[in-house]
């Protein structure tokens, strides 16, 4: 080696990496900054028009396997009382779902996580309340985009009571102001007793209704659910005084496909996180050039960005 210094040595051309970068995990305190992957839109100021690609270039490497700080995670909850049937009790921000809201946690839903199962609610609130926190609070994107909890509008509250669920819903339109300006409402969106999770995207300002399914299919698989949300924004406009110009147009988007029976849930989480990233509020049809397809190293970085905020939040 001493003899090779200030030479040029031949390396074998399969084992040269251009550009590749240490993956890393969000090291920030919530509500002090935000992971460098997402940025708000403060910073996206310091360069008009940058688009955002929070997951393509430092996304875990290490598919399938445990992170650090999921082992961190799951050995507290393996030394706490939870494993033997404790809860925990959380209380979200009153932002994030336009009302107080809070959620039970339990071990069968940090097992979700830990084991990569179907999702529950809990998870996919929390996940939410993530989202929330790291990527909205403090700035224009709470005017931009707002979340519907799934635990108020299911196929199976549907079933019991649809009057009921038009009314949340409108409920919720009204707690987010004038809706004079486009902006999104995600509704996830759920079958029915654990069931298939698909996206409902609502632009109330352009009458417009994005469809994000992980599976094949639209709305036509849930025509109680499209009756429902339409019912809820015909209802609101009028209560606005708001004329309707036109009716409602429900777009299907071709987004990324779920190649297994179990990530149905952490597409719905990507998608919504992909939207909020790119601070779009118009989606393509073909959906982001950004994200023509998920990798399972895109779900794992979004298990440990929430497994992070457990954490930091002290909810075990």
């Amino acid at each position: 080696m001493r003899d090779a210094v200030g030479s040029f040595v031949g390396w074998p051309s399969d084992l040269i990496f251009p550009d590749a970068e240490t993956p890393t995990r969000p090291t920030h305190k919530v509500g002090k900054g935000i992971s460098r992957r997402i940025e708000s839109v403060a910073s996206q100021k310091e360069v008009p028009g940058r688009k955002l690609k929070s997951a393509a270039k430092d996304i875990p490497t290490t598919s399938g396997t445990k992170s650090q700080i999921m082992m961190r995670l799951e050995k507290m909850v393996d030394e706490s009382d939870i494993m033997h049937g404790a809860i925990r009790s959380i209380d979200f921000d009153e932002g994030v779902f336009g009302a107080a809201h809070f959620e039970i946690i339990a071990k069968e839903d940090m097992q979700q996580l830990f084991e990569h199962d179907e999702l529950g609610i809990v998870v996919i609130h929390t996940y939410i309340w993530y989202m929330y926190v790291t990527l909205m609070r403090g700035t224009e994107l709470c005017n931009r985009f707002n979340f519907i909890a799934a635990s108020r509008i299911n196929a199976t509250l549907i079933t019991k009571n649809p009057t009921s669920v038009k009314n949340d819903l409108v409920d919720r339109f009204m707690a987010a102001g004038d809706n004079t300006t486009p902006s999104l409402y995600f509704l996830p969106f759920n079958s029915g007793n654990g069931g298939h999770w698909v996206l409902v995207a609502m632009d109330l300002s352009r009458l417009i209704v994005y469809y994000l399914d992980s599976l094949s299919g639209d709305w036509s698989k849930y025509p109680s659910m499209k009756k429902t949300v339409d019912a809820a924004i015909i209802k609101f406009r009028s209560k606005k005084n708001y004329r309707n110009r036109k009716d409602i147009t429900w777009v299907r988007v071709q987004c990324p496909q779920q190649n297994n029976s179990v990530d149905c849930g952490f597409f719905v989480l990507r998608f919504m996180r992909d939207i909020i990233a790119l601070n779009r509020i118009d989606i393509p049809k073909m959906y982001f050039e950004e994200y023509k397809s998920y990798s399972r190293a895109h779900l794992d970085e979004m298990k440990d960005e929430l497994c992070q905020f457990i954490v930091d939040q002290r909810i075990i």
